[in-house]
C-alpha cells in the first residue's frame, strides 16, 4: 500500500501527462470532436487503477463519441504513461464522464430561481404579486 502523498503525486503525474496526451498525441478523430480537459485522477491506494474523471463539451452525440474514443485509446494511453512515469506497473485506467458541472449549473439555475420568487414576496412573506390563476367574477 502506498502513501497517501505518494497516491497524490502519482495522481498529479498522471493528470498531467493525460492532459498532455489528448492535446498532442491522441489522434482519434472521436476524442478531438468535443472539448475534453481531465478534471481529476482517483487512483487506488495499490497504484493499480486509475480513473481518469473528463469533462467534454458538446451535444450528448459528441460526448458519447468521445468517450468511446477514449475507450478505444485506453491502450495507448496506458503505455505511453508506462514509458514516461517509470512506475513498476503502470494502473488500469477507467475514463468516466465528469458531470459535476452540469450539475453545479442546475444548482445554481435553481437557486437563482428560488431567489427570484422570493423577490416577489415582501418583508411579511406576503406575495406581492397576484397570482394568475386567480379567476375573476366572470369565471374567465
Amino acid at each position: 500500500m502506498a502513501t497517501s502523498r505518494r497516491v497524490a503525486r502519482v495522481s498529479a503525474s498522471i493528470k498531467r501527462e493525460i492532459s498532455q496526451m489528448l492535446l498532442t498525441d491522441i489522434k482519434d478523430e472521436r476524442v478531438g470532436g468535443g472539448m475534453v480537459s481531465v478534471t481529476a485522477v482517483d487512483v487506488a491506494g495499490d497504484l493499480q487503477h486509475a480513473k481518469v474523471f473528463v469533462s467534454i463539451y458538446g451535444t450528448d452525440e459528441v460526448k458519447a463519441e468521445t468517450m468511446a474514443g477514449l475507450a478505444a485509446a485506453t491502450p495507448y494511453v496506458k503505455g505511453t504513461l508506462g514509458r514516461r512515469l517509470r512506475l513498476r506497473r503502470t494502473p488500469e485506467i477507467i475514463f468516466k464522464e465528469d458531470v459535476s458541472f452540469e450539475q453545479g449549473t442546475q444548482v445554481l439555475n435553481l437557486l437563482s430561481k428560488l431567489k427570484h420568487d422570493r423577490s416577489d414576496v415582501d418583508e411579511d412573506g406576503i406575495p406581492t404579486v397576484v397570482p394568475s390563476a386567480i379567476e375573476d367574477e366572470d369565471g374567465v
